[in-house]
């Protein structure tokens, strides 16, 4: 955990990369806010998460002409064009989606418009749609016996053909489905000429691009002390100087919000992880175990600035993971206002009459009953479960979300609910953010197809001849798992037995982060300080984390460590119900399993024991 420990980088060739995007939809500030970063060299852009799939495939429903990141043409680039140009800026992002050509195409007729020279290159192969006879089962992941017809599957493409589309002097590099960190490690390849059996510099490159793939997330956004966190209005989006030898910095430009620190870089680190012995990318299989962030002094003016080191790699295996889509059934989430006394009551009687009451009509229209329904009252802590604090409440938030398989029995519930405003409880506002739509139940499954099956290819121009990008298959590595037995050396010992003991909240001692892998959720804990990291160690084993999630989540959990960072990561299988977009719940991506968890109480020794909860010092002119 001693950050001092990590070697001097020796002045060298640098490049200079800003993470302008970490989802589809995220703040239009962030590319004007790094164009003023000077030495700027390029952008990367992240869109593609899975339940964005789930979107495109929908929109592609609609038109043949959709199916990518609009956002990245009419926000990121078009206004942008001719400063990007004139800087010299380079881009590389994945708003292809599922139609890399038509963004490629859009964003040509834009530069024409604005009379803008701009090369613009594509990389495919990623649908994989007509190799399904290749496919093999991912892991553990459950899907049904009869698997309906796929809408489309989209293999997770590595570096090797953004390296070559920089190659060939692109300006922009527009691809489909990747790894997120591949854009950032594609430019490093370019630029630094690295071997792709480089491994430990390539897994260098993919912890930076796993940084700053969620934009601002890096720079204090979702951090655990938010009230730290100054000025999130105009929040700094992360910059990474990478060197030759691997070794980076990350920091976000001065005069901006945010906040850099170990601990703000070390919660995105461990986020969206599963075994950080084996983050498993086309390039590379990544060791994180061992990663360490440095706070270098000297730079709070600017938000703050880290140093990271320590990840290792090995060789890739020989498939590409695909995600498949289909269509399963349909769903809709009415929400409606409850006010006043026992409005708690109001709001659970509300609910079971609304049910009741369409699933007669649906009866005798010869439906069947619905095949699931979740009933949440926000604002009264339903997601807690048994660890609901909330006991009444004059305000909350009714939320009845159901799925059919017939779109046509969701119109019952549809249309009744506006009825519970006359009908029912007294201080009921049925539809108040408007009537709900009925959507198409867009379900995702993953797979492994080799990667000798796919085809994959860049194309610099529209009447251009796609370039094949040879692939290397390699064989797997051995596996060097930090589980909780592994890891029982590599950090300090454990509590004393019969020491005296305070009950105090996790939040007290840990940083958290949850993220989501489709139905799978996991929760990263980082110590405050190393001294709690054996508290940590002994009071949050795997079996506790799941008795503590067994309303949510169905499938074992499993427990990692991260000595290097102080860390502990948890995996939870079949926690979303479903996840994304096919999922009921309010929270389908589990963004507050973390938070949950931090109000687990503990038994901390005493003579560790803080003297109170963390005081996050509000930096001057934070607005909250």
């Amino acid at each position: 955990m001693n950050p001092s420990t990590l070697p001097d980088r020796p002045a060298q060739h640098t490049v200079l990369i800003g993470g302008a995007s970490g989802f589809w939809g995220d703040s239009q500030m962030a590319v004007p806010q790094l164009l003023q970063q000077p030495g700027l060299q390029y952008l990367v852009f992240d869109y593609l998460a899975e339940t964005t799939m789930s979107i495109l495939q929908r929109a592609r429903l609609r038109s043949p002409d959709l199916g990518y990141a609009t956002d990245f043409v009419t926000s990121a680039v078009g206004p942008h064009l001719r400063a990007i140009r004139d800087k010299g800026v380079r881009l590389v992002s994945n708003a292809g989606g599922l139609h890399p050509a038509g963004c490629r195409d859009a964003i040509l007729a834009l530069a024409r418009e604005q009379g803008v020279q701009v090369k613009v290159a594509i990389v495919t192969g990623d649908d994989v749609l007509d190799r399904q006879r290749d496919f093999e089962p991912w892991q553990q992941e459950s899907l049904p016996a009869q698997l309906p017809p796929l809408m489309s599957a989209s293999a997770y493409l590595g570096a090797g053909p953004i390296a070559r589309a920089l190659d060939g002097g692109a300006d922009i590099v527009v691809t489909g489905r990747c790894v997120d960190s591949a854009a950032l490690l594609g430019i490093a390849i370019h630029e630094f000429g690295w071997r792709m059996d480089d491994y430990d510099r390539l897994a260098q490159a993919s912890l930076a691009g796993h940084l700053v793939e969620c934009g601002a997330q890096a720079t204090g956004g979702l951090f655990t002390d938010w009230e730290a966190v100054p000025d999130w209005a105009d929040i700094g989006y992360p910059l990474v100087r990478m060197q030759a030898d691997g070794g980076f910095e990350l920091f976000q430009p001065a005069g901006r919000g945010g906040l850099v620190t170990r601990q703000t870089v070390g919660e995105q680190l461990l986020y969206e992880i599963g075994d950080p012995c084996a983050y498993a990318l086309p390039d590379v299989v990544c060791d994180f175990s061992q990663v360490r962030i440095e706070d270098l002094p000297g730079h709070g003016g600017e938000g703050g600035r880290v140093r990271v080191g320590g990840a290792r790699g090995r060789a890739p295996g020989p498939g590409y993971k695909v995600t498949a889509t289909y269509q399963q059934g349909w769903q809709i989430a009415i929400m409606m206002a409850i006010r006043g006394q026992r409005a708690m009551d109001k709001a659970r009687r509300t609910a079971e009459a609304l049910l009741a009451r369409t699933r007669a009509q649906m009866r005798a229209a010869g439906f069947a009953d619905y095949g699931e329904t979740l009933v949440e009252l926000l604002g009264a802590e339903s997601m807690y479960g048994p660890h609901r604090r909330v006991a009444d409440s004059r305000e909350v938030v009714l939320r009845i979300a159901a799925r059919h398989a017939d779109r046509r029995a969701l119109g019952f519930l549809q249309k009744e609910a506006s009825s519970a405003g006359t009908s029912m409880g007294p201080g009921t506002r049925s539809h108040f953010g408007g009537r709900s739509e009925v959507q198409s139940v867009i379900r995702t499954a993953s797979f492994l197809l080799p990667k000798a099956a796919v085809a994959v290819q860049w194309q610099a121009a529209e009447d251009a001849l796609p370039v094949p990008v040879p692939v290397p298959v390699t064989a797997q590595g051995s596996a060097s798992t930090i589980t909780d037995e592994a890891a029982a050396a590599q950090v300090p010992a454990a509590m004393p037995a019969g020491e005296d003991t305070v009950r105090l909240p996790l939040g007290w001692i840990a940083h958290g982060r949850s993220g989501d892998k489709g139905d799978d959720a996991n929760i990263g804990l980082m110590a405050r300080a190393p001294q709690w990291l054996p508290v940590l160690r002994e009071q949050v084993g795997a079996e506790r984390v799941q008795a503590y999630f067994a309303h949510l989540a169905s499938g074992p959990v499993t427990r990692y460590e991260l000595p290097g960072l102080g860390a502990l990561n948890f995996v939870l299988r079949q926690a979303l119900g479903g996840g994304g977009s096919c999922s009921l719940r309010s929270d389908p991506l589990g963004k507050c399993y973390a938070q949950m968890l931090l109000d687990m109480e503990i038994d901390c020794p005493r003579a560790l024991a803080p003297q109170g909860p963390p005081v996050a010092a509000r930096a001057p002119g934070a607005s909250l």
